[in-house]
């Protein structure tokens, strides 16, 4: 799990084997203090801040952290000052690390899941990847063990199977931690839309929910479904392909992004644009870079600075920050004087002042 500062608004990895970019997000800081013992900076503008999730964002200001709310306020202050690092609430419950060891907090702030793990993976489907000295295994929301540390390594579950590894090798297990299929491949992701990637010597395809071969291990690169297509590279060149297997939108690109509300990043000469379901340009622009759309919005970056475009290229918000995440439950993190902020849709700041 990602540590530390957030990761920001830039160019993505072009590698073929890396995980979406969109990692959960972690807020790190030093010796909280209680809400009433500070006073909330003003306009609001914090060290570091992450995105919304269900209707609250972690911020630190100077050595103080908390959770926001849509208005500004204050809502979650954590309690026990030995925590350094918070992530996100999932499924009402954060990631906080203490030390060298992480546990789970719940939305009074204190602790829900003692500290007690080496690693420690947003919960999913009920369910939390956790890492008990070298082996992982598997909570439920009380914190009680439901499979027990067997696994070199586990990630989230996904369709009721989640990744595991073994001697090297990963395959998947259902939520009663029995092998569903064998482990048996070099890398393995998630499932989505009835498909998972995984990897056979160096080369990329997927299987279905049986573990059977559902489209064939000829992609130099491969990624998860999203809005039905998946974007796939051979070589330099980027495409999309269907659940069939078949492209639907040929590898000319020299890098991609998902689809997000039918809009997916392309880069091509240089440029950054947005293709449709169907590969035709939507969107092409003067882009330095460009990021997925969420809530309607997509950030952009014009010569140094980030703004906002529609789905239609508009620019709608002017590039003036020096970074951009995206819209999550109505508003966007974004960098100002190098602290972060919080815009609505129509790019007005937070002050928490009236609510807002």
């Amino acid at each position: 799990m990602a540590l530390g500062l957030l990761p920001l608004a830039g160019c993505p990895s072009l590698s073929s084997t890396a995980q979406d970019p969109r990692a959960a997000v972690m807020v790190e800081f030093i010796e909280p203090a209680s809400v009433d013992q500070w006073t909330m900076p003003e306009p609001l503008l914090f060290e570091t801040a992450a995105d919304f999730s269900e209707g609250v964002a972690a911020v630190r200001w100077g050595d103080r952290l908390t959770y926001i709310d849509h208005g500004g306020s204050p809502t979650v202050t954590v309690a026990d000052a030995n925590i350094e690092v918070v992530g996100n609430f999932v499924e009402g419950l954060a990631v906080a690390r203490a030390g060298e060891y992480y546990g789970y907090i719940d939305t009074t702030g204190d602790w829900r899941i003692a500290v007690q793990f080496r690693q420690a993976k947003d919960f999913a489907e009920g369910f939390a990847a956790v890492q008990q000295e070298r082996l992982y295994g598997f909570i439920d929301r009380k914190g009680d063990w439901r499979v027990e540390p067997q696994f070199e390594l586990a990630e989230s579950f996904s369709q009721g199977l989640a990744v595991v590894k073994q001697d090297g090798l990963y395959g998947y297990v259902d939520r009663s931690g029995a092998i569903a299929i064998a482990v048996q491949f070099r890398d393995a992701w998630r499932f989505a839309a009835d498909r998972a990637v995984v990897k056979v010597d160096g080369n990329h395809g997927y299987i279905d929910p049986t573990g059977a071969i559902a489209i064939p291990l000829i992609w130099d690169g491969a990624f998860t479904f999203a809005e039905g297509l998946a974007r796939v590279r051979q070589g330099s060149q980027w495409g999309f392909i269907d659940p069939a297997g078949e492209v639907v939108i040929p590898l000319a690109f020299d890098y991609a992004s998902d689809f997000s509300e039918q809009r997916a990043v392309v880069l091509k000469g240089g440029q950054w644009g947005y293709v449709d379901p169907q590969g035709n340009w939507a969107i092409e622009g003067n882009f330095a870079y460009a990021a997925d759309f969420s809530e309607g919005l997509a950030a952009v970056q014009v010569g140094s600075q980030y703004g906002y475009i529609d789905r239609d290229g508009t620019l709608v918000i002017s590039p003036q920050f020096q970074n951009a995440g995206p819209f999550s439950e109505g508003l966007a993190r974004v960098q100002v004087d190098n602290r972060w902020g919080f815009i609505d849709a129509q790019g007005h700041f937070i002050t928490g002042a009236d609510g807002r």
